[in-house]
C-alpha cells in the first residue's frame, strides 16, 4: 500500500482534523463544542440505499448550520458536500479518507475535472466522530457564508447536497477522482425559518390521505395518482396543519407528495389508482388543482397561523381529493409496497380567516416561447397596481408561505412586492431551484400586501440541451389569478404565496391567503 509523501501528511496535518480510525474502526476524535442545541429537527436520507443519513440545525444568532452525519458500513471514507446543480464537478466538500494507516477529515473542494483537493481555508469544523450502533456518526459545522471563492453560500432556497462513498484507501486526497466513486445528490432546503408553533384548537381531527398499498414502480420516476373522497355530508372545516405520514423503510424513495381538491363544478370524479402519465387516468383529473397540502423531502409539519384555516368541505366544495405521490427510486427496486401519504388535521370551529390560494404570472399560450439554446432566459408576470385595487381587501392581504414551481427547464424563480414605483422587498427567491424539489415553505417574515402594490414573479430557464423553441400549451393552463379565489366564508387577511414558474411555457405565483374577499369576477381580473 503506498504511503502518503511527507508533504501531503503535512497538509493532512495543517489542513484536515485527524481522527484515529483504521478503516472502520473508529478510536476517538473530539474537536471544538457541541451545537447549541442538542436536538437536530431536520432529517433525510442522501442515498437510496440509506447508507448516509444527515441530520441538522440552524443557529440564526451563529449565522451556523451543524450537521451530523451517520455513515453505516462505512469502508474507506465518504465525501459530503454542495454545488450549484448537484455536480460532482466544482463541488464544495468535506471529506473522510483514510490512506490504510491513518485517516483524515478535511475542506475540500473539487475541479472541474472532478479532482479533489484541500482547501487552504477550513471552514468545516469536526466536533466529534464517534462509533455508534448505527455506524460512524460525524458531527461538524459550517457558517453559511465564509468568503472563500472555493466555498458555496449557503442560501434560503434550495440545495443540492452531493455525496461520494470511497471503497478503498487512498494514498492522498488528491489522488481522489469523483468519477471514480458511487455517487449522488439530494435536494434540501438547509436554513429552515424559526417560526414557532402556533396553539392548536382542542376539537381538532385528523384524516389521512394515502396510497392504497400502491407497488412502487421498478423505474427511477413515477408520478402516482390516487382519488378518494370525503364522507357524505361533510360540512366546512378549516385544517390547522398538515404532516407526511412515510412507509417505514420506504423513506429514501418518497420524494414529494401533494393533496389536491377537485374543482367543484363536476358533482362526481372518477375513481383512479396509477400512474399520473397513465393513458387509462380519466382526463377529468385534470381538473383536481386546488393544493390542499403539499410536503417535500426535508419538510416537517406545516402549520398555518392561528387565526386562519385553509377550508374544505361544506356547500361550493367538492368531495374529491387527488393524492399524487413522486417516487423516486433511481435503483429500481422492484416490489416494493408504499402506502404514504398526508395526514391532515382539521377543526369545526372555523378560524377568524380563511386561507386561499392567489396566482401570479403568465397565462400558457403559444406565444410563450423560450428559443432553444438559451443559458438564462427570463419571462416576467404582472399583478399590477390596478388589479391589487380591485381585488384585494382595503386592509389587504398577508402571505406567510410560498411554494415555487416551474416545469423542467426552470433555474431560478423570484417574487418581489413593488409600492410606489419602488421595489420593496422580496416574498420568496430561490436562485438553485429545482423543478424537482417542490415544497410549500414557511416565509420568515409575513409580508403584508395592500391594494396598489404590485407583484412581480419573474422565471429564468435553461434550454442549453434543447434544439427547438419550448412553447406554451392548452392543455395545462391554469390561467393568471391575481386575486382572490373568491369563495364564501369568512372574510381573508392572511395567505401561504405559493410562487411559480410552471414548465417552460409561463410563469405564475400561487398565493394561500387568509383574509381574503372578493367576488370571482374580480378574481379575474388580470386574465
Amino acid at each position: 500500500m503506498k504511503v502518503p509523501s511527507p508533504s501531503v501528511r503535512e497538509a493532512a496535518s495543517m489542513y484536515g482534523t485527524a481522527v484515529a480510525i483504521f478503516l472502520v474502526i473508529l478510536v476517538a476524535a473530539l474537536q471544538g463544542s457541541e451545537p447549541p442545541e442538542s436536538p437536530f429537527p431536520y432529517r433525510i436520507p442522501l442515498d437510496p440505499e440509506g447508507t448516509l443519513e444527515l441530520s441538522w440545525n440552524v443557529s440564526y444568532v451563529q449565522e451556523t448550520i451543524h450537521f451530523q452525519l451517520l455513515v453505516r458500513e462505512l469502508k474507506a471514507g465518504v465525501l459530503f458536500g454542495m454545488s450549484d446543480r448537484g455536480e460532482l464537478e466544482n463541488a464544495d466538500l468535506v471529506v473522510l479518507w483514510t490512506d490504510g494507516d491513518s485517516a483524515y477529515f478535511g475542506d475540500a473542494w473539487s475541479d472541474q475535472k472532478g479532482w479533489i483537493h484541500l482547501d487552504a481555508q477550513q471552514d468545516y469544523q469536526l466536533l466529534r466522530a464517534q462509533r455508534t450502533p448505527e455506524g460512524l456518526s460525524l458531527l461538524f459545522k459550517r457558517p453559511f457564508g465564509t468568503c472563500d471563492p472555493k466555498d458555496y453560500l449557503i442560501e434560503d432556497g434550495t440545495v443540492h447536497l452531493v455525496y461520494g462513498i470511497l471503497e478503498e484507501p487512498f494514498w492522498s486526497l488528491e489522488a481522489i477522482n469523483t468519477s471514480a466513486l458511487h455517487t449522488g445528490l439530494q435536494r434540501v432546503q438547509l436554513l429552515k425559518p424559526n417560526v414557532s408553533v402556533p396553539a392548536l384548537p382542542a376539537d381538532m381531527r385528523t384524516m389521512e390521505v394515502r396510497a392504497p398499498d400502491v407497488l412502487v414502480p421498478g423505474q427511477e420516476t413515477t408520478y402516482w395518482c390516487y382519488i378518494t373522497e370525503l364522507p357524505d355530508g361533510f360540512p366546512r372545516h378549516h385544517i390547522v396543519m398538515y404532516e407526511p405520514i412515510v412507509t417505514e423503510g420506504n423513506e429514501a424513495l418518497v420524494h414529494h407528495m401533494e393533496v389536491f381538491q377537485c374543482a367543484a363544478e363536476f358533482e362526481s370524479f372518477p375513481q383512479f389508482n396509477g400512474p399520473c402519465d397513465s393513458k387509462m387516468k380519466p382526463s377529468r383529473l385534470n381538473y383536481c388543482r386546488h393544493v390542499l397540502a403539499a410536503w417535500a423531502l426535508g419538510a416537517k409539519a406545516f402549520y398555518y397561523p392561528e387565526e386562519a384555516g385553509l377550508a374544505f368541505g361544506g356547500a361550493g366544495s367538492s368531495r374529491f381529493l387527488r393524492l399524487e405521490v413522486h417516487y423516486h427510486n433511481p435503483l429500481k427496486i422492484e416490489g416494493r409496497r408504499d402506502s404514504s401519504g398526508i395526514r391532515l388535521y382539521y377543526t369545526a370551529t372555523l378560524r377568524r380567516f380563511d386561507a386561499g390560494i392567489m396566482e401570479l404570472g403568465l397565462v400558457y399560450t403559444p406565444v410563450m416561447a423560450i428559443p432553444p439554446q438559451e443559458t438564462a432566459f427570463v419571462l416576467t408576470g404582472y399583478c399590477t397596481d390596478k388589479c391589487t385595487q380591485l381585488a384585494l381587501p382595503p386592509s389587504g392581504i398577508h402571505i406567510f408561505a410560498s411554494q415555487l414551481h416551474t416545469h423542467l427547464t426552470g433555474r431560478k424563480v423570484v417574487t418581489v412586492l413593488a409600492r410606489d414605483g419602488r421595489e420593496r422587498e422580496v416574498v420568496n427567491r430561490d436562485d438553485h431551484y429545482s423543478p424537482h424539489f417542490q415544497e410549500i415553505r414557511m416565509l420568515k417574515k409575513v409580508v403584508s400586501v395592500h391594494p396598489g402594490d404590485v407583484l412581480i414573479t419573474s422565471c429564468t430557464y435553461n434550454t442549453e440541451d434543447r434544439k427547438l423553441a419550448t412553447v406554451g400549451s392548452d392543455t395545462d393552463s391554469f390561467g393568471l389569478d391575481c386575486g382572490p379565489p373568491g369563495e364564501e366564508g369568512p372574510s381573508r387577511r392572511d395567505s401561504v404565496f405559493k410562487a411559480s414558474c410552471t414548465g417552460t411555457k409561463r410563469c405564475w405565483s400561487h398565493n394561500i391567503p387568509s383574509s381574503w374577499a372578493a367576488s370571482k369576477s374580480e378574481k379575474r381580473c388580470c386574465s
